[in-house]
């Protein structure tokens, strides 16, 4: 049998479908572990009821065969049958046991010879069995052979002595059981076909109810490319398409907060970046316009467009910085690592920002509890620093102060940075970290802040495997506290 190539990818095709989406489906999977669960119990059912049935019927043709045997077996040793003449009434009832059950019936005397014979065949002849021997113990037997589909009855035949004398054999076939256990079989057939069939209705039913929940969280989740909305998912039939919705709604908010955020520090970046290009457009225009303008009112504008400049350079900076974060987070072998003097650098951060906290009065105060040693990338360190410091003076009040604290012990450096400021609500501290977020909009605005700042100090002290933690009460100010091992583990 040959196939041809077309068909050949059909069915390969047929089998991959089969493979990658009926498998591994859920609705499959539930439709087929509610079938097992009703399609085995009937199976087991039916089983159990056809051998119980079996076992049963077999007893009952059993017990009145005995019955039968018992009653001949006792007229037999009252005639006198095995030592006397032959009694024709007696021959006729074991023929007639013969027929009653459609079986043979034996005598065998004490020499195991076979007296009487229904069938004719082996008188005469010496029988060994087991069944026969222990009868001629004194005890009476039975056994259903299943496989020849007989039952071998044995009943012992009394003497004058008390003795046993004989044994009355019967085997009957259990035919007229068996036929009807086939019948019954098969009406079995019919009744666990049906309940088959209404279990898989059931499984498919149930595989579609369900599985209807988590259709509706797809759609609703396909549904976000229109766009974000509040409570967008509720799902409450199961518990867990309830966590599965409060857990999509809590993420669905933060990227709602997340896209906000970027529209909103794309506008302000663009009005940052435009601002200072105005500006330099209209002291430049002024200067062309004005032919003959003083040595004084040049030198005046280009301090002004010299200011623009640096105002320009500092948020392409900030953004070129968190860039450079990224890349390096994703590449640890980036990280330039060394053995740093943790005093010296703080205070090397502290020397360079004291100008610009002297220009609106705040004090400045570093206190540097011991020595420190630690193992840290000098720039990406003094990045996170210099962002907290500055962040602190910015956000200040007038005549204010801020406190740097260095400690360390036995596994970390601890670097404190806590100011006078305004501080910080309870629920924007939780978004401080993240990127383009700004607590007051409007201010950070005036300060000329990016809503960068505090982002990249994160990033720098995770890169060091260390953690970032705000206190702050509004009006009252804020403090940072960052925790960096002393030995840097990649």
């Amino acid at each position: 049998m040959y196939i041809r190539n077309g068909e050949l990818v059909i069915i390969s095709g047929v089998k991959k479908y089969l493979k990658k989406n009926i498998f591994r489906s859920m609705k499959f999977r539930i439709i087929m572990l509610v079938a097992l669960a009703g399609i085995v119990p009937v199976l087991i059912m039916r089983g159990v009821f056809l051998n119980s049935y079996e076992k049963c019927a077999v007893r009952v043709r059993t017990a009145e065969i005995q019955n039968q045997c018992t009653i001949l077996s006792n007229q037999l040793s009252s005639s006198g049958y095995l030592t006397g003449d032959i009694s024709e009434v007696m021959r006729t009832e074991l023929v007639q046991l013969s027929n009653i059950y459609s079986g043979r019936v034996m005598v065998i005397d004490g020499a195991f010879k076979i007296q009487e014979d229904t069938y004719d065949m082996d008188k005469g002849k010496t029988i060994v069995s087991g069944n026969v021997i222990r009868c001629f113990q004194d005890k009476g037997t039975s056994e259903y052979n299943r496989k020849n589909r007989y039952i071998e009855v044995t009943a012992p035949i009394i003497g004058k002595d008390d003795a046993v004398v004989g044994v009355l054999l019967v085997s009957a076939p259990t035919d007229s059981v068996l036929d009807s256990l086939e019948i019954l079989r098969n009406k079995a057939d019919v009744v666990a076909l049906a309940t088959i069939l209404v279990i898989m209705m059931i499984a498919v039913l149930a595989g579609i109810a369900m599985l209807k929940p988590f259709r509706r969280i797809t759609e609703s989740i396909s549904a976000v490319t229109e766009g974000y909305d509040d409570n967008y998912l509720h799902e409450n039939t199961y518990t867990e398409t309830i966590e599965l919705s409060e857990a999509f709604n809590k993420m669905s908010g933060r990227m709602k907060t997340l896209d906000d955020s970027k529209n909103e520090f794309v506008s302000n970046v663009s009005h940052e970046l435009k601002t200072p290009l105005t500006s330099m457009k209209v002291l430049a225009d002024s200067l062309l316009l004005q032919e003959d303008a003083p040595v004084e009112l040049y030198k005046e504008f280009m301090g002004d467009m010299s200011e623009e400049i640096e105002r320009e350079n500092k948020i392409i900076n900030d953004l070129l910085s968190l860039v450079k974060m990224d890349k390096t987070a994703n590449n640890a072998n980036t990280m330039n690592i060394k053995s740093e003097n943790m005093n010296e650098l703080v205070e090397k951060i502290l020397k360079r920002l004291r100008p610009i906290a002297a220009t609106r009065n705040i004090e400045l105060v570093y206190e540097s509890i011991r020595p420190v040693t630690a193992e840290v990338d000098e720039m990406k360190i003094s990045l996170a620093i210099s962002n907290l410091v500055e962040n602190a003076i910015k956000y200040n009040k007038d005549n204010g102060w801020v406190h740097v604290t260095l400690n360390a012990d036995h596994k970390n450096c601890y670097i404190e940075v806590a100011d006078s400021g305004i501080g910080i609500p309870a629920e924007a501290q939780e978004h401080i970290f993240e990127r383009f977020y700004r607590v007051d909009k409007s201010h950070s605005r005036e300060i000329g802040g990016t809503g960068l700042g505090l982002a990249i100090a994160r990033s720098a002290v995770v890169m060091h495997r260390g953690a970032i933690k705000v206190f702050s009460q509004p009006s009252e100010g804020t403090t940072f506290t960052v925790r960096i091992p002393l030995n840097y583990v990649s």
